[in-house]
């Protein structure tokens, strides 16, 4: 019985042990983040492909160009905001494609009331029916709430984008995202040319672009705010699974976002 005790005593010492030195390592990885600036790297997921256009397409509304014909839908179909809505009320889906300059999404929504109740746009944007857009220019994932790390580029109705700034005030950024919407009966095909900016870009200074080039990663995700006549928004469809009860993080935590790889 005594040697059995003295068994469990050591056994209980190796494992009190090894965590201890797990806790270390945690400690000296975590300080040395907070040291260097360099976080963990994201964990891609919802890994995706997207062809080069050799011709881009026009910011027309409709979806008539070749590389159209040539790519796949995706769906908008994880619910980060309200009860899942009916299909007669919200059905959305998008497309991608590239070029050096830019990136170009097709979006088509089926949406039965378009709703803008906020003529500034800088108010309460994302109360309005809007489509946005998340983009993360390394793909490094991470906190981006008010700085350039990542984007969330909310573009309203009337085309005007909205993003926060440094000083945690909306800015818009209607250079950065042009769009040409069109709307028939419940269905509106939205076209948007994206030109990418990475962590360096500063509100107010001339910034260079991102180039785009062969199998760059970047970070992406898409959503839709939908508001059938209320006060606030009632849904707010994704495009990329968030785990856990709180799923409206894509504008501050850029680690939600899909992972598409450019191809040719």
């Amino acid at each position: 019985m005594k040697k059995i005790a003295i068994i469990l005593v050591l056994a209980l010492a190796v494992c009190c042990k090894k965590e201890e030195n797990k806790n270390s390592e945690k400690a000296v990885v975590d300080t040395k983040e907070q040291l260097t600036g360099i976080k963990k790297e994201k964990k891609d997921h919802q890994i995706r492909e997207i062809k080069k256009a050799e011709i881009a397409p026009n910011l027309d509304g409709d979806m008539n160009d070749p590389i159209w014909n040539q790519t796949q839908w995706h769906p908008m179909d994880q619910n980060w905001i309200g009860e899942f809505p009916d299909f007669k009320d919200f059905l959305g889906r998008y497309k991608m494609t590239w070029t050096p300059e830019a990136l170009y999404i097709l979006v088509e929504i089926k949406d039965d009331t378009l709703y803008d109740q906020h003529k500034d746009p800088l108010k309460l944007w994302w109360d309005d029916d809007c489509v946005e857009i998340f983009i993360d220019a390394d793909n490094s994932g991470g906190e981006h709430q008010y700085n350039n790390n990542a984007f969330a580029y909310h573009i309203a109705l009337d085309g005007n984008v909205v993003d926060l700034d440094s000083q945690k005030k909306p800015v818009l950024y209607n250079n950065h995202v042009r769009t040409k919407r069109k709307t028939e009966g419940d269905v509106s095909v939205w076209e948007f040319e994206l030109t990418v900016y990475d962590h360096t870009y500063q509100e107010g200074k001339t910034n260079d672009p991102v180039v785009l080039s062969k199998n760059q990663k970047l970070g992406f995700a898409i959503a839709y705010n939908d508001n059938d006549a209320s006060k606030e928004r009632e849904n707010f469809m994704g495009s990329v699974f968030v785990p856990g009860e709180d799923k409206n993080q894509g504008w501050i935590n850029a680690d939600i976002f899909g992972t598409i790889v450019l191809i040719e």
